[in-house]
């Protein structure tokens, strides 16, 4: 029996089964699986497929992910007028999917608006819709932009058990939960888009754990899993007894079917036999930005991708990545040098690109500068040499790398860092000219404690070791290093996070004990680079603030940092 308090927002139905009887258990199937955004045909294809996988292993019930028909995040693809009709037509096709239940995340658009929607599929009917409530507005999420709130409570009976459904933002508020249970839910199925952070499955599980526990209700937690534009979904999905103890836990960053069987008269889940590894800090940070590049370079429908290797530890960390996302041999290193590039840089390059099998050229780019240079010359024969001459090299570099793009179709991808990023240590149309910038959301610290985690990981470092202990350098003038220019950066990264990731302002900032000076330079560097940040390719967010949707400032402002 499907139950709801508004039938605006709900359809009424009498039994969620035709045959309905009472069982000892009830199996659910947790679909973590990737949805593609746009792709509704494909993606109520896979339903199908995961579907009849699912029930001839035994399961009664299937849960999909939040939206996971049209996939997430779908944005203005929401706002199209042919929507609705191709909604429908994909819900169609899973109507011969038999002996299942299915629950399907959906956007859901009738006279009253669009929603973001569950709907009850069974033996080739719609039983019932769920209309998400609490619509998240802030980060990377502007639900309220597209969707309009429900208002109902939706409930069903399904061999014994009452089932309460949430969809996401729903389950970390209290107010959805506490009129599920006070309807007489036995167990809370929530469907959810949950994109990565550092830290957020630690988050989820206790989020989880205390809604159970408070409520004495066990909970079917469904995430998706894979990447989209600048997001990664890490999976992670979970069924959480009504003590708060986690029954079931899916593999992080992975496609997984998982099963559990809940005991109708004891409320109790089964437990699964061995659970899935933990990941440590720099193990979820490393394959959430694998599995960023991954999906964007291979939805994208690259051939390949074109990495400017450069002896340097940000490059060396990127081209690992990418060899590990796409596998060596769509992997294309080319090596610039110029007149100020150390012979350390061509020798670690080289024996990096050697260890990791990729292509490697060598493309120097004396003659392209010193063209360039010429060309300028009568302009600026009474103008004193500074970082313009600089800032000629890295074009130049971005000139080769984006020529290398067209011609041959990969995609040239970045290897500037957050912390640069942050305070402009970066040149526009020159080392920030590509389609994708792996380690944008990355501090330079954790630069480092990552190209140490990927060292671990063998017994042949694929970083050389002087990459990782000799001073950075952009190489673009002799003896040139970082902290010529920057503080250093464990200070530097400290202050970037309390002011960017932390949103602190000047003064509490100095409060935590910076020099006021070096707070004052890092803030005006941050200020004053945002045209040059918004001009970035985008990256791949593991942080809890990341540089792009969700941190949006005026250009043109003069808004005071001591203010």
């Amino acid at each position: 029996m499907s139950k709801d308090t508004d039938n605006t927002n709900s359809n009424s139905t009498t039994q969620s089964n035709s045959n309905p009887q009472l069982s000892n258990t009830v199996t659910f199937a947790l679909a973590q699986s990737h949805f593609l955004v746009g792709d509704i045909t494909a993606n109520a294809e896979k339903m199908r497929k995961l579907a009849i996988e699912a029930r001839d292993q035994g399961a009664d019930v299937i849960v999909f992910p939040e939206l996971a028909l049209l996939g997430y995040p779908p944005q203005d693809l929401l706002l199209r007028p042919s929507l609705s009709g191709r909604v429908k037509s994909a819900l169609s096709t899973l109507s011969d999917v038999d002996d299942i239940v299915m629950i399907v995340g959906y956007p859901h658009v009738d006279h009253h608006g669009t929603f973001n929607s569950a709907a009850i599929l069974h033996n080739g009917h719609q039983k019932g819709f769920y209309h998400k409530q609490i619509l998240p507005n802030y980060g990377v999420f502007d639900e309220r932009r597209y969707f309009d709130k429900g208002r109902n409570q939706v409930l069903f009976d399904y061999k014994g058990i009452t089932i309460g459904l949430l969809i996401c933002e729903d389950l970390w508020e209290k107010g959805p939960i506490n009129e599920l249970k006070k309807q007489g839910a036995d167990l809370i199925v929530s469907l959810n888009a949950s994109p990565f952070e550092i830290n957020k499955q630690d988050k989820r599980k206790s989020m989880l754990t205390t809604c159970s526990r408070e409520h004495s209700l066990p909970i079917v937690y469904v995430n998706a899993v894979g990447g989209q534009d600048d997001l990664v979904f890490d999976g992670g999905s979970m069924v959480v007894q009504a003590d708060g103890r986690i029954a079931h836990e899916a593999p992080r960053f992975m496609n997984q079917l998982l099963l559990a069987t809940l005991d109708v008269k004891k409320g109790t889940f089964d437990s699964q036999s061995k659970a899935p590894l933990s990941l440590s800090r720099e193990s979820e940070m490393y394959q959430a930005l694998v599995v960023g590049l991954r999906d964007y370079v291979t939805l994208s429908g690259f051939s390949g991708i074109i990495v400017g290797l450069s002896g340097g530890i940000d490059s060396a960390l990127t081209l690992c990545i990418a060899v590990d996302a796409l596998g060596a041999d769509k992997v294309y290193a080319v090596m610039m040098p110029y007149e100020y590039t150390s012979q350390i840089s061509l020798e670690d390059a080289q024996a990096q690109a050697r260890r990791l099998n990729v292509s490697y050229t060598v493309c120097p780019i004396y003659d392209a500068v010193e063209g360039i240079r010429h060309t300028l010359a009568p302009l600026f024969n009474k103008s004193p040499i500074d970082t313009t001459e600089e800032n000629i090299q890295a074009r130049a570099r971005g000139v080769i790398l984006m020529a290398l793009s067209n011609k041959f179709g990969h995609l040239v991808i970045t290897t500037g860092n957050k912390s640069e990023l942050a305070v402009g240590y970066s040149t526009l149309y020159g080392d920030m000219a590509g389609g994708f910038d792996v380690l944008k959301d990355v501090y330079k610290s954790q630069v480092y404690d990552l190209a140490n985690y990927r060292n671990r990981l063998e017994d042949t470092p694929v970083i050389p070791e002087r990459v990782i202990t000799r001073p950075p350098s952009a190489e673009l003038r002799p003896d040139q290093k970082d902290e010529d220019n920057l503080p250093g950066y464990d200070i530097l990264d400290a202050i970037l996070t309390l002011y960017i990731d932390e949103d602190m302002g000047y003064q509490e900032i100095l409060d935590k004990g910076f020099d006021s000076e070096v707070v004052a330079k890092v803030i005006k560097l941050v200020d004053n680079s945002e045209y040059k940040r918004v001009q970035a390719p985008i990256g791949v967010k593991i942080s809890h603030k990341a540089f792009g949707r969700e941190r949006r400032y005026p250009l043109v402002n003069k808004w005071s940092i001591k203010g």
